[in-house]
């Protein structure tokens, strides 16, 4: 049995894509067994497929709401797929449209791209490279979605005062901060996923002389090394399939501010040298310019990796680092700072709760004590998306039943000898795991934990996991 809309099998688990969003392509083809081909493969890679006959068809459903990409036929029964792209990117600038034709001519390609087209493929060449090119577009989606939200976004209000925590290790972190905030230092900011990272880069910017320009903030590690690179320094129109026009990159946007480099160790190689010249010289180019740019930036750069140990396996340049570590500052693990996780949560909680339009009353003991013996691997992350999941599940008192299960299931150990009551709790902790590896397949799950489906149905009712 298959879901109309997107061709996949009902019931079956699917990969989602960025942002844990189903992204939208629309597929307009005359005929019918190529496009429901290929919706099938683009459903089973987790896409959201909506199919299209003709060009009347389509722009009923582009009328109705926007597609991150459309895969359009060519030659349509009422009209031209070229000619339709110009219609589809006045309609929705932001989603990017792949044409597909059985006899490509070099006239048609051109056209295609002048038309805003992100690409002009053979059909039938490889359907395997459909995906691929599908991931590139989605890319290209949200480059142009980052650098809207960046044109938009409200000024930057962050300072050391809105910094959580008085414990003496997140304490040491912000002194260093403070000390370097009113310099041009280049910063690297070290420690776990989730300690804060951007929050103190942030913080220095806003204390430091350059507090009336722009903090650029980007992640090394969201784009592919061609995305970065273009989103980093700009492009040329025509350097590359999909850019239509000049485009400015994140360096420039920065000018006379900062640019946070989140994840730093994941930027490839040949970016670090372009990096290095920056840092050193200011220079750059734009993708496909021979024009050398000028920049006045402030870097500060951030890593949950041992660079040290990137350079001595060869993944990361000896001078690059030396660069950006001239002050360096390691931000404290929520684990090694445990007094304030119960600011912390009280500050979510609050924050969760006006959004939520809830009014929590009170908070037990118990909850705060279960937080904090969780060991929390994904740090003031983990503790914020805890939270706000306790804010959704109470109504008035939040306790520890409102914490996920493995939470409570370290509270109830707490000063207590091995009883039935843990060994329950145990229990349903393992059922849970099994049930989330399987994605909720119970026949899968008996059949893991070795015991019957009935037996299963019966634990899922007993420990409220249904």
């Amino acid at each position: 049995m298959q879901d109309d809309k997107t061709g996949r099998p009902a019931g079956e688990h699917f990969f989602q894509l960025i942002d844990s969003i189903l992204r939208k392509v629309l597929i307009i083809d005359d005929e019918e067994k190529l496009r429901k081909l290929l919706a099938r493969i683009i459903g089973l890679e987790g896409f959201e497929v909506t199919q299209a006959a003709d060009c009347k068809s389509a722009m009923k459903k582009l009328e109705k709401g926007a597609f991150d990409v459309i895969l359009c036929d060519v030659k349509l029964p009422d009209g031209n797929g070229v000619d339709l792209a110009l219609q589809i990117k006045d309609l929705h600038p932001d989603s990017e449209i792949i044409l597909l034709t059985a006899y490509g001519n070099i006239s048609d390609g051109v056209r295609a791209i002048k038309n805003g087209a992100f690409d002009y493929i053979t059909k039938g060449d490889d359907n395997n490279k459909i995906i691929p090119l599908l991931s590139r577009a989605v890319e290209r989606v949200d480059l142009n979605k980052r650098l809207k939200q960046r044109e938009n976004r409200p000024a930057d209000k962050l300072s050391f005062e809105s910094i959580i925590g008085n414990s003496k290790p997140v304490q040491r972190a912000i002194d260093l901060a403070r000390r370097v905030a009113g310099t041009d230092t280049t910063v690297l900011l070290t420690g776990e996923t989730g300690t804060g990272k951007e929050v103190f880069g942030r913080s220095i910017h806003r204390s430091g002389p350059r507090n009336k320009q722009e903090f650029v903030a980007i992640n090394c590690s969201a784009f592919s090394k061609e995305l970065l690179e273009s989103e980093m320094f700009g492009h040329k129109a025509g350097s590359f399939t999909g850019a239509t026009k000049d485009r400015k990159g994140l360096f420039e946007e920065a000018d006379r501010g900062t640019i946070f480099l989140d994840e730093i160790g994941e930027m490839a190689l040949d970016l670090q040298a372009k990096l290095l010249r920056v840092l050193e010289s200011g220079e750059f180019l734009r993708v496909g310019e021979t024009k050398v740019s000028k920049v006045d930036v402030r870097i500060i750069a951030a890593t949950n990796r041992n660079l040290q140990d990137e350079i001595d396996s060869g993944h990361f340049r000896e001078d690059l680092f030396y660069r950006i570590s001239v002050f360096q500052i390691e931000l404290p693990p929520l684990r090694e700072r445990t007094a304030d996780i119960e600011p912390l949560t009280n500050y979510f909680l609050q924050k969760s709760a006006s959004e939520a339009n809830k009014k929590i009353t009170s908070v037990s003991k118990e909850y705060y004590d279960a937080m904090k013996q969780h060991r929390w691997k994904g740090n003031i992350r983990e503790l914020k998306n805890i939270v706000e999941r306790s804010v959704v599940l109470c109504d008035d008192h939040m306790t520890v039943e409102h914490l996920p299960v493995e939470l409570q299931h370290t509270a109830a150990r707490k000063g207590k000898t091995l009883s039935a009551f843990e060994l329950a709790s145990a229990e349903k902790l393992h059922i849970q795991k099994v049930l989330n590896y399987t994605n909720g397949n119970k026949t899968r799950t008996a059949e893991l934990l070795g015991i019957a489906l009935t037996t299963l149905y019966r634990k899922i009712s007993e420990y409220g996991l249904d």
